[in-house]
């Protein structure tokens, strides 16, 4: 793929994590799952797509672009700062799992992983904001919560890149 569609791709899938981001808010989860702050991290499968599809410098361009113009749009600079942390621990650790996938890790695997550690990147970014280690109490029950929420993107992912192989509009 030549540089300039390679652009335009990261600028389009960009523009999908912010809508998602953005979509998800509205979502009432919180009403079935009755963890305030849940989500389903929607946003992420893009991040993980980019890191299938394009370079992890690309990846981390995307989810950095996508956290910053969210905050500026519907956050705060802690929303910033929880969604940086909690996204860079998360990529990070798709990133490290994508390479040894062979047979060890499938896409909900990863994806539970990468949601466990957006979970602890959050906490730790509470805990600095807060100025208090009692934040780290609800990781129990982020963690718990980071399986089902990852199952459900790890579903999509794993749907997507195939088709997305099959159709091969990354080349």
């Amino acid at each position: 793929m030549n540089k300039t569609k390679r652009i335009a791709l990261c600028g389009m899938l960009t523009a999908l994590a912010l809508a998602l981001s953005l979509a998800e808010r509205m979502i009432p989860l919180e009403l079935i799952v009755p963890i305030p702050g849940i989500k389903l991290g929607l946003a992420n499968v893009v991040t993980m797509f980019a890191l299938l599809f394009l370079t992890p410098k690309e990846a981390y361009a995307i989810l950095f672009c996508r956290v910053v113009l969210a905050a500026l749009f519907a956050g705060s600079v802690t929303q910033l700062l929880f969604s940086l942390v909690g996204g860079m621990l998360a990529l990070t650790t798709t990133w490290i799992l994508l390479h040894k996938q062979n047979k060890w890790f499938s896409f909900y695997g990863i994806s539970a992983a990468s949601a466990a550690m957006h979970n602890i990147g959050q906490v730790l970014a509470a805990m600095l904001v807060m100025q208090s280690v009692d934040v780290i109490a609800y990781l129990p029950l982020l963690l718990v919560s980071a399986i089902p929420m990852g199952f459900v993107t790890g579903a999509i992912l794993d749907v997507l890149q195939k088709h997305m192989r099959h159709l091969k509009l990354t080349e």
